[in-house]
Parts: structure tokens; sequence; C-alpha cells
């Protein structure tokens, strides 16, 4: 069948590479470059460069994977119109979400969107802030679920699905938390443990700390939420993180949150598509809808 050969190619385009492809196809990767020569047979053209780290679209197979796109979209949203006469919703989702997200929220949402939906597949993506961001532009992802504040003209962010609180952390012996509220100024030269650049937290952090006008005087940096609530657990040095992340430790003694007078650590959480490529499946509809309609 045509569509899946068309489904085949995007794959390989995405992918860069021949075996990643296969092994998400659950094909052989002979099959995949059978696929691709007889492509290149009917159109007669070269579609992709080969080499042994990674293929690239020449300008013909450019050509082709925009409207091989856009024929998987049409195929499946015929799909799912046809399926909709039987009261089904099936269809494929790409889902993309921050560390946050992805750890402590989606789950929650992807097990009710299933139930609610089986027939519908769902490929998820955690990586931080920024990546998703420019997975999304790069139409890699149907939906990215993100914190913090998005600039991209082509991105659509509709209103803030979700609020989030953060907490500033330490482990229970350090000085501030004997403290019930602490002036902005005594965080002046404090070690940090941060998140790396790109993160939304990280983004957050770095707000926090110009805002109140302090100083850092050493900062230590991990690139996982886990890593950074360790790491303040362990005595390495004060943390921002959000309570979803932190919640569990707090009840347990094992972090104390330290409130500072005049600052308001709250974010959104907030829903991205591209506006060229934003999909209207109904797979992606139904998504949608659930993650405005779900709470914690």
């Amino acid at each position: 069948m045509m569509v899946d050969t068309m489904k085949i190619f995007v794959t390989v385009v995405e992918q860069s590479n021949f075996s990643r492809a296969a092994e998400l196809l659950n094909l052989s990767q002979p099959g995949v470059s059978l696929h691709i020569r007889n492509l290149e047979n009917e159109f007669g053209v070269k579609l992709i460069h080969r080499s042994p780290k990674h293929v690239k679209m020449t300008e013909a197979g450019a050509i082709l994977y925009k409207h091989a796109k856009q024929m998987l979209a049409l195929y499946d949203t015929a799909r799912e119109e046809i399926h909709l006469l039987r009261d089904e919703v099936t269809g494929a989702i790409k889902v993309g979400a921050s560390f946050t997200i992805g750890e402590y929220i989606l789950p929650h949402l992807l097990s009710e969107f299933a139930s609610q939906y089986p027939q519908i597949d769902i490929e998820v993506t955690i990586a931080n802030t920024e990546e998703i961001v420019q997975a999304v532009r790069a139409n890699e992802l149907d939906i990215g679920l993100v914190e913090g504040k998005v600039d991209y003209a082509e991105i659509q962010v509709p209103p803030p699905f979700m609020e989030d609180e953060m907490v500033l952390v330490a482990h229970p012996g350090h000085s501030l938390c004997s403290r019930k509220t602490v002036e902005p100024e005594v965080l002046q030269d404090l070690v940090w443990v941060f998140r790396e650049s790109g993160s939304g937290t990280r983004a957050f952090s770095d707000h926090f700390i110009a805002e109140i006008g302090v100083t850092v005087k050493r900062s230590y940096v991990f690139n996982s939420n886990q890593g950074v609530k360790e790491a303040a657990a362990a005595g390495l040095g004060v943390a921002m993180l959000s309570k979803l992340v932190v919640r569990k430790e707090l009840e347990a003694g094992e972090l104390c949150g330290i409130q500072v007078k005049g600052t308001k650590n709250k974010r959104s959480f907030i829903m991205l598509q591209d506006r060229k490529t934003a999909s209207e499946t109904m797979a992606v509809k139904m998504f949608i809808q659930k993650v405005r309609q779900f709470r914690l």
C-alpha cells in the first residue's frame, strides 16, 4: 500500500537513519531500504543521500517529504472519520513534554486519556522546554506541553492549561530553614543547584534571582529534576523546583521549603502547536480537549 511506503520514507527522513527507522517501524533494515529504492525508481530520481552515519534529503526528497506528510495526515483524517461512523476515535499522536510535566503530570493525564480512547496510539518525548519547542517548530511533535514563556511567531500558544507553584528548597539543616520567612537579601552569595540552560525550571530560577537582585556564590548544574532534588537534599545548595517535584520530600522532612517575602512563585503550563502544520485530526482534538479539562 502506497501509504505504508510514504510512512517509511517520512520516518527515514525524520530519524536521519535507516536502522532507527526500521526499529521504530518494526521492519528489517533491508526491507526499509527496498521501499526507498522502489520509491526512487517510481519517481526516477534520487530522494535520499546515504552515508554510514546519516541520511540527507535531496531537493526532490524535500518536495516528496512535504507532500508525504500531507498525504499521511489526510489518510489519518479519512480513517478517523470512517471510524467515527462506529463511534470510535483512532489515530496516532506525538506528544512532547518538559521534564516536570512529563514526569509528574503527563502519566496521570495519559492514563485517563488512554482509558477513554484506547484506539489512539501515543508516542511521548520528554526533554527540556527548549528542546520540546524546537521539536514542535520542526513538526516532529503534534503537541508540546511546557512551562514558561515561548516567543516564536510560528508557535501557537493557547491560554495556560494549569498553574504551577515553585518552591525554594534546601536541606533541613540549612541555616535558612530555621526561619518561617526570609528577606530577599539573605539569599545573597548562596550556593545554588540549577537545572541546565534551556530548561523552564532554570529560566524561572534565573528570573527569580535577577528579580530579587542577589548574586550567586557558586552553582552546580544537573540536567534533571531528580538530580537537582537529590543534590539539594544532600546539602549541596538551595534550589528552585516545582512543588510537584518536591511534595513528597517536603512532607517527609527530607527537604525544607523557604518562603521569601515579596515574591510570587507561580508559573504557567502551556500547550504548543505549530501554526502552519497544526494537525486537525480527531485524535489530536480529543487530546487537546483532555489537556484543557485535566486536573490533578
